[in-house]
This record gives C-alpha cells, structure tokens and sequence, in this order.
C-alpha cells in the first residue's frame, strides 16, 4: 500500500495521462503523428525538481509540468499539458490510484473470507452461551457466531465492487468541464486506454459523491473489523475466557502486573475503526463545493484517500493474523453454560408448555417463577421442573429431557451453514 500511494507512482499516473492526452491529439489530427512517441520516448520527471519548483510555484502540478517541460525539450513543450487543467490530470489519476488500493484491500478480503469460512466449520459444534445484552440467553455455536461474521463479509465485499466501480471514472473536460479547450474524443480515447468510464458530466473536478461513497464502504469495513474485534475481547474477559486473541513468545501484558493477557490487537482494530468513521463527515462534506469547484476538499483528500485505504488495509491483515492465532477454550465454553443452572432452556420450555395447549401468559409466569427460584436459590432449573407440581400437570419427564438437550436446540446449525455452502460454491 506505501508504494501506491508513493509520490514516485502518482507522478507517473500524472506522466501517463499526460502522455495519452497527447496521443489523443495525434488520432483526431490536431498534433502532428510524430509528437506522441517522441514525448514518451524523452519525457521523465525529477522527484527532488518537482519538490524545488513547488517551493517556487506553490503550485504541485505546475512543478510536475516544469520537470517534465525539462524532459521533452522546449519543442515538445506547447504539446504538453494541452488544453488541460489541473484537476483532469489529478482526479484521473486518483481513480488509477484509488483502483490500485482497492485492489489490494480485495485481495487481502479474499484471504480473510477462506479464513473465516475454515475457522467456521472447525468450530461449527463448539457450543456456547447465547448472549443478548451481555447476559446468557440461548446456546448457540463458536462456529456459527464466526459465520456471521463471514456473511457480513460477504456483504461487504459486494459494497467494496461496488465502490470500484463508482470511483473508476476519468475526466478530460477541462476547466468548467465543457471542453472550450479540449475535444470528447480525447477524453474517450484516455480514459479508454486507463481503463476507466468517463465522467458523464464533470465540472472543473470528478463529483465527490463518488469519494463519498468509496470511503463510507471503506469505513463499513473498518466496523466489520471492529464488530469481532469486539467479540473476542468480550469473550476474552475473565470472567468469560472462552476466546483469546495471540499472545506471542515474550509478549508482556503490563508494565506492572506480570499476569495480564490484555487483548491489546483487537482494541486497536476498535480504535482504528473509530479514526475511519471519523474521515465520513468530511467526505460528505466535500460533495458540496463552491460553484463547479473550490479546493477545499483538496487538503482533506491529500490525507483521507492514502490513508483510509493504508489504514484499512493493515486492520483486515492484523484481523487475518488475530484469526490465524485464535485460542478457543471449549470446556470453559461448556462451564459457562452451566453458570445459569439450565435456565439457558427456559425458551425451550415455554415452547414445550405452549405445545401442550398451556396459554401463553400462564405458561410463561410457571417458567419466570420457576427460573426466579432456580437463579435466587442457586438450584437446578431442571431439578425444580421435574418436582414442579403445576409444571407435571402437562409436561413427562420426557418433555423435560427433550428440553435439555443441547442437539435438539441447535439442529438446525448445518443447515444454516448450507446456506453458505451453496451460495459460496463449497
């Protein structure tokens, strides 16, 4: 990711745009047929030059145009730059740019969806407590929480082709965006050449919904990072210690106690989550710019399109790396489950109690009463069910065993996961 956003790849994105706006020429007979190969024969750029002129021009395409002038000679000089502005060069190569970064975020989204997928089947069976609002609620499995993550990711790497292609158009049009000093079929002919769609209709920049849109995908993913990151500190608490993110040969805890374990990766993928939601507001708020343009949104974006995509391409590789390293203790898992005395089947037997005809407001205040007392008096909910008198005027001690199995609650797990197989070609 440094090397697309090096200054040394944007100045050649710049170069070739140059270039082909000249070729463009050429075919619709305005330059001369020689000019084209001529120029790219000679034409380069001087990094450290560009740097001195802009001290001078205080202008950064400018310079790069000096440098280049420096390159091609004076005679090729009036060819170069034609009938452009700045930003025709500079939005058309933050497509290029923006491209290449996506590129390498989707890469990095493929190994973390293989990942994701393998780490969910492992644990499809490694059962655990359901928890809503932080307290136990029904079973459910390790693997089937991991393969909510994965559907997640799936979404997201729809909406991730998505902003591909919205932020993969060109413009050539000028100034105000009519042309007055350019022909379409230049235009056609770059953006054709790089790739890219041309911009339907540009003012003096590329609209910036576009960048909008790119970046609150980008930032969608940033949550998604942050959603397990979440979930494996939660599951990571003492109390809990069902999950542990790595904890590397010499790693230290704390600077003073000696025992901790903090989960200390998946709390900076919270935190740089929170630095990408923060680049939103700002990216919205450079769709409305002054007239056909300003530059205010200019500062922002020499920060916010490197850096979104830099910062969210390290979370999705320190994620892969957390998944990779994920410690899963599926006895306390086990344990956990028996911390509420069975109440995590007090759904199971309601249902039951509704099956046997029981209305739903009686059959609901037997079990609250029962799981009052099981959860006060620290007793078997199960054992309470089965000396329950109310409770044996509907349900056998059948009913109850066939509540308490773990099986019959999560059955329907492989086909959830079926789901998968199917839509992912498994």
């Amino acid at each position: 990711m440094e090397s697309i956003w090096s200054e040394e790849n944007k100045f050649n994105k710049w170069l070739e745009i140059e270039l082909l706006v000249a070729e463009g020429w050429a075919k619709i007979g305005v330059f001369p047929p020689d000019v084209p190969k001529r120029m790219r024969e000679r034409a380069s750029f001087d990094l450290q030059k560009i740097e001195e002129f802009e001290k001078i021009y205080r202008h950064d395409v400018i310079a790069f145009l000096r440098s280049v002038e420096e390159s091609i000679g004076e005679e090729l000089s009036p060819y170069l730059h034609y009938g452009l502005t700045s930003s025709d060069v500079i939005d058309t190569a933050n497509a290029l740019l923006l491209k290449e970064a996506i590129g390498a975020i989707k890469r990095k989204t493929l190994e973390l969806k293989e990942l994701l997928y393998a780490r969910a089947l492992e644990y499809k069976d490694a059962v655990q407590a359901g928890r809503t609002h932080g307290i136990h609620a029904e079973p459910i499995t390790f693997g089937l929480k991991l393969l909510g993550f994965y559907s997640e990711l799936l979404r997201n790497m729809k909406r991730l082709d998505l902003a591909e292609e919205e932020i993969s158009y060109g413009k050539i049009s000028g100034a105000v965006g009519t042309y007055s000093m350019l022909d379409p079929r230049v235009e056609e002919y770059v953006c054709s050449a790089l790739g890219l769609k041309v911009e339907p209709i540009s003012t003096q920049i590329i609209p910036r919904d576009r960048y909008a849109f790119l970046i609150s995908v980008l930032a969608l993913l940033g949550s998604f990072c942050e959603r397990i990151a979440l979930e494996i500190r939660h599951l990571q608490r003492t109390e809990v210690s069902e999950v542990y993110e790595p904890f590397y040969k010499g790693q230290r805890g704390s600077s003073a106690m000696p025992h901790k374990r903090n989960p200390v990766l998946c709390e900076r993928l919270c935190g740089l989550s929170r630095l990408l939601r923060g680049f939103l507001s700002p990216s919205f708020e450079n769709i409305a710019l002054w007239h056909e343009r300003d530059i205010s949104h200019s500062s922002f974006e020499r920060f916010s399109l490197p850096q979104t995509t830099s910062v969210l391409f390290y979370m999705l590789d320190l994620l892969k790396r957390i998944l990779e390293g994920l410690e899963i203790d599926r006895d306390k898992m086990r344990e956990n489950l028996d911390l509420t005395k069975g109440l995590i089947f007090s759904s199971e037997i309601l249902t039951k109690l509704l099956s046997k005809g029981v209305p739903r407001n009686k059959a609901y205040d037997i079990v609250q009463r029962i799981s009052i007392k099981a959860w006060k008096d620290k007793k078997s909910f199960k054992d309470l069910l089965l000396s329950d008198e109310e409770v044996a005027q509907f349900l056998t001690s059948e009913d109850l065993e066939e509540s308490f199995d773990f099986k019959n609650i999560l059955r329907k797990v492989d086909y959830i996961f079926s789901r998968f197989k199917e839509l992912d070609g498994e």
